[in-house]
């Protein structure tokens, strides 16, 4: 039995966790592709490679262009990154607040022993192991100051089974 995440349909909605924590996949199945902006698709658009490092500025500013545009159309916008540091979500935080529109934060907080697992499963990219480590011990620290950043519902999933069993319900107006 899964719950239900109750999200407005004009809202900012703020994915975070790990690598590996099934973030693309949860957005993948509750989203429509055009209501999610994911930092890897920016990357691969500003640079053709995902895992180009060295193309993250320029992907963040378009993933954010992207935020904005739909935010001010009155559209819901999912963003798919790893958001686990405060400086991540602030800029994202500051166009929902500019527009008055709700964000809310979804937290795929799996074990990072998981975490690890999934990621090293991924045929496409994997992230180093250290790098997935310091996401989880960041996304820890977060997780107590979220509501007070000014999300307007704080959304916590634990477990493979708890994300994959979770409906989300649109809320009109």
């Amino acid at each position: 039995m899964g719950v239900t995440l109750r999200i407005p349909e004009r809202a900012l909605v703020v994915l975070m966790g790990a690598a590996g924590s099934g973030k693309t996949t949860f957005a993948r199945k509750h989203f429509k592709p055009t209501e999610f902006a994911s930092s890897d698709f920016c990357r691969a658009l500003v640079a053709d490679d995902e895992n180009d490092q060295s193309a993250t500025a320029d992907a963040f500013a378009l993933l954010h262009m992207i935020v904005a545009k739909r935010l001010g159309r009155g559209r819901l916008v999912v963003v798919d990154a790893t958001n686990v540091q405060a400086d991540a979500r602030r800029p994202l935080l500051k166009l929902a607040e500019e527009l008055h529109l709700p964000a809310i934060a979804i937290v795929l907080n799996l074990p990072q022993e998981i975490c690890l697992e999934l990621n090293a499963r991924r045929a496409d990219r994997t992230v180093e192991a250290r790098v997935v480590e310091q996401q989880f011990d960041d996304l820890q620290r977060a997780l107590p100051r979220l509501a007070k950043e000014g999300f307007a519902r704080v959304y916590v999933l634990s477990s493979p089974e708890e994300a994959s069993n979770t409906a989300i319900a649109r809320e009109v107006g």
